[in-house]
Parts: structure tokens; sequence; C-alpha cells
């Protein structure tokens, strides 16, 4: 599901018991699991009946199927501003395209709580920067007309997150 008024994607991701930890929130380590899984659904095109996110634009399948190119997380960095509690209804991550480079994207995230929850709470964000490989070389290639106009209607600001690296 995208938002016009924010160029978007909300990808419903559930919790699992085993994310927590003896603190009784979701462990740092499992934040990017529950990153990964939502940009897999949100970038794989789907493998059951549902219809796939428009910006879905690889096969499921990519190694098994003689696939020439793949992705490769380069990059990743978190921001936490609160824990998060296990719940059983998924959580809203929200993605969107910060920068789209020739053969390199930064993914940015929002972990936020439930649809409907009230007060909405944003627990993280994220920036995943990924690149696009030969699959046979391992080394970068372009992105593809095909994913440049999938992804064109999310790019919109990066994170600019709290702490400078200088």
């Amino acid at each position: 599901m995208t938002d016009a008024a924010h160029p978007r994607v909300h990808i419903p991701i559930h919790l699992r018991w085993g994310d927590l930890d003896a603190l009784g929130h979701v462990n740092n380590t499992s934040m990017l699991k529950i990153l990964e899984e939502a940009r897999l659904r949100a970038f794989w095109k789907s493998d059951g009946d549902d219809a796939p996110l428009p910006t879905a634009v690889f096969e499921m399948d990519v190694l098994e199927s003689g696939g020439s190119r793949a992705t490769l997380i380069a990059r990743q960095e978190i921001e936490y501003f609160r824990p998060v509690p296990y719940g059983q209804r998924p959580l809203d991550v929200q993605m969107w395209i910060g920068r789209m480079g020739g053969s390199s994207a930064d993914i940015c995230f929002e972990v936020h709580t439930p649809v409907g929850v009230d007060p909405a709470v944003l627990y993280a964000r994220a920036t995943v920067v990924v690149v696009i490989v030969d699959t046979a070389t391992g080394r970068p290639t372009r992105w593809s007309e095909t994913e440049r106009t999938a992804w064109a209607p999310l790019i919109s600001a990066p994170i600019d997150y709290r702490r400078s690296r200088s």
C-alpha cells in the first residue's frame, strides 16, 4: 500500500516471540531482520496469490533461475527512538528511496506502531544502502530502466540523522 501524500510503501511486519530479548523488547539484531523482511516484500515479486507491490521488480529465486543480477547490502544505519514491545498486530514499516545512484540506492525506513494504534509511535528509522551486482563477477552493475521506473515514485528526501558522523 502506498500513501500519495508521502511517497512511501507501508509494509505490515509481524513480530515473532523470538525477536524479543531478556528485557522484553525487540532486540537490535531482530530490527535488522524486520527491515530485511520489509525490503524483500517490497522488492520481490509475490510467490502467492497476493498482488505484488508496484516496487516489486526482482524474482524470488534469483540464483536458482539463473538470474544474472542480485542485490547486496553495502551499509546499514539504524537510529532507535523507543523500545519496540511485543504485540500480535503487525508493525507499520514505511519504506522509501532516499537516493538512487547508478548501481546503489539508499533505502529508507521508519518503523511505527501498528496502523490504528493511538498514539502512533515512531520506534526507529534506518537507511540501508543496496548495491546491484552481476552474479557472475560480483561487480556492481547499473539499475535497469524497469527498476528505476518502479522506484521513481518513491524517491524522496533521505533521512537526516540527529547525530552527524563527522
